[in-house]
């Protein structure tokens, strides 16, 4: 397969990923959106309420960060958005000079109101839908406000009725993350096995292509972290957040680790060396990283992936990997480090994860 189609394929797979990973909040939003429509449509008499879903929607979103303040931010920014809006067109018309005096005065104001930039950001939106869609096909003024208090509340209600464990979707990225390092390696394993430059150039593409969802754990790791610090709720699992970010940059480590490997096999495997034990230990290294990402994907205790992982790093001595081949033995070195990474995203210290390499 062409580095484009490995690529391709990598980002259909990250791509399903995220769509699993979204599948449960944005069904909790639409159903939230939907919900809202029908209570200011039927419960109220709005014959219009488009700002109920519309609230309701942007305040859940379709992301895991189901925060109360967060939802509550957004929502209120909605809400006086509407009402500026209303507020100001009644009061100098529509057209573009009145969008851009709008904008600005809701802005303002919601910088006024509240240090979040959520809450500016919605404010300054709804102002601008408000004055751009004539009233007859949004409602009247004080049914388009209520329409944002009930989408606003309703989303709300689900915030706290159905709180998001930060922890959830940090450990789902991490799995995917984790699992990407695994299939560079299989694939590195199977080119040594076979003598398949394939097999390498493979295993370079699939490390290439995965940068994205190590970014994103990292990223997403760091913004969890920081909301367990300001949320009582998630207070409790701040130190596993910490855990999972500081393994998030060190299996980053460990994939550059894997390409720089790949780049480099290449050669070995074009000439012809003998690459049988090493197949055999990179193949190793591959099921207990695999075995580290289902682990830490369900939460579970880590104390037997570290020892399979450290049982694999005492078997890379260089030289009993290859005697008498110094380009196999340099593959080995990086072999080294990659599992030292690996070590200390299962929660090794890093003193400890190089005393389990044998002396050299």
């Amino acid at each position: 397969m062409t580095s484009a189609g490995v690529v391709a394929r990598a980002r259909v797979r990250q791509g399903w990923a995220r769509v699993r990973r979204a599948f449960l909040p944005v069904l909790g939003a639409s159903l939230a959106a939907g919900s809202a429509w029908a209570i200011a449509r039927y419960g109220l008499g709005h014959p219009a309420p488009f700002f109920a879903p519309v609230s309701a929607w942007v305040a859940l979103g379709f992301t895991a960060d189901r925060r109360p303040r967060r939802v509550a931010e957004l929502a209120a920014g909605v809400a006086v958005g509407v009402a500026l809006g209303d507020l100001l067109v009644h009061v100098i018309g529509s057209g573009p000079v009145q969008v851009a005096v709008v904008l600005a005065v809701a802005a303002l104001v919601g910088r006024f109101v509240d240090r979040g930039d959520l809450f500016a950001m919605q404010a300054g939106v709804q102002a601008i839908v408000i004055v751009a869609l004539p009233a007859a096909q949004v409602g009247s003024p004080v049914n388009r406000w209520v329409d944002a208090l009930v989408g606003g509340g309703l989303a709300l209600a689900v915030a706290v009725l159905w709180p998001q464990d930060p922890r959830r979707r940090v450990r789902a990225i991490g799995e995917e993350g984790l699992v990407e390092v695994a299939d560079v390696l299989r694939h590195l394993a199977t080119g040594f096995a076979r003598g398949s430059e394939d097999e390498v150039d493979e295993a370079l593409a699939r490390g290439r292509a995965s940068q994205p969802v190590l970014d994103q754990w990292r990223s997403t790791a760091g913004a969890a972290r920081q909301s367990a610090r300001v949320s009582p709720a998630f207070r409790r699992h701040l130190d596993e957040l910490t855990a999972l970010e500081a393994a998030a940059v060190s299996v980053d480590r460990a994939m550059r680790s894997a390409r720089v490997l790949a780049r480099r096999s290449r050669v070995v495997v074009r000439d012809e060396h003998d690459v049988a034990r090493l197949a055999v230990l990179v193949g190793d290294v591959a099921e207990g990283t695999a075995d580290l990402a289902a682990t830490l994907g369900r939460g579970a205790d880590l104390t037997r992936a570290r020892a399979r992982l450290a049982g694999v790093a005492a078997r890379t001595d260089p030289w009993a990997v290859a005697p008498e081949d110094w380009h196999v033995q340099g593959l080995v070195l990086l072999l080294r480090s990659l599992v030292v990474d690996l070590l200390e995203a299962a929660g090794v210290e890093p003193e400890d994860a190089r005393a389990h390499l044998p002396e050299i």
